[in-house]
């Protein structure tokens, strides 16, 4: 079996439900079939300590991927998904009130890193029905984007980052954790294709 790894984040500011971990404990239920081994966990909407979680997933489980999935609360009916991370610009303060020295992840890091995974293949080759589903360079200079260069820089670019919308009356954890299979099996198969 192929372990792959997905997190959400929990509560912060306004969101005390966040759309990231209903969905993905909603993936989870579904699963990804027989040959997927699928392992959740919810991160803090901390960077010290989200990264801290990102890097024990990598020096210890070693998945095939890792799939990041936050809330973007500037979309109503989005589905954003991510192709790289970005090192410096962290700026805005957690939820525990603090931001990253020097205002970045990785002290000599580079200054982006691009997930293995071809969004834009992705994007082109998939639909769900009710919802849209765009392509993004920037994740924005908080937890999700600092998350996401975390695993990317372990991760070796085996990583993905995608971005839901909050929760409402049409989008609901049962509608994102379906779309989010759909998407990441053929996250998977990409994985497949690139290993061959």
């Amino acid at each position: 079996k192929h372990l792959s790894f997905f997190s959400g984040f929990g509560p912060f500011r306004q969101y005390l439900v966040n759309s990231s971990w209903e969905a993905v404990k909603e993936l989870s239920k579904r699963g990804l079939g027989e040959n997927i081994d699928l392992q959740i966990m919810q991160l803090p909407v901390a960077y010290q300590k989200a990264k801290e979680q990102v890097c024990k997933i990598w020096t210890t489980l070693q998945p095939l991927l890792t799939v990041h999935v936050g809330l973007a609360s500037s979309s109503t009916a989005l589905i954003i998904l991510e192709q790289c991370g970005k090192n410096k610009g962290y700026q805005e303060r957690d939820a525990c009130g603090f931001h990253p020295e020097g205002a970045c992840c990785v002290l000599d890091g580079p200054e982006k890193i691009e997930s293995t995974i071809n969004m834009k293949t992705l994007w082109k080759n998939i639909s769900v029905e009710g919802i849209d589903i765009t392509l993004s360079r920037d994740a924005g200079r908080y937890i999700c984007d600092y998350t996401y260069y975390t695993s990317l820089y372990y991760g070796n670019g085996r990583a993905a980052f995608i971005h839901v919308p909050p929760l409402s009356e049409s989008v609901t954890a049962e509608f994102l954790g379906k779309a989010l299979q759909t998407i990441i099996l053929a996250m998977i198969e990409q994985c497949g294709e690139q290993r061959e």
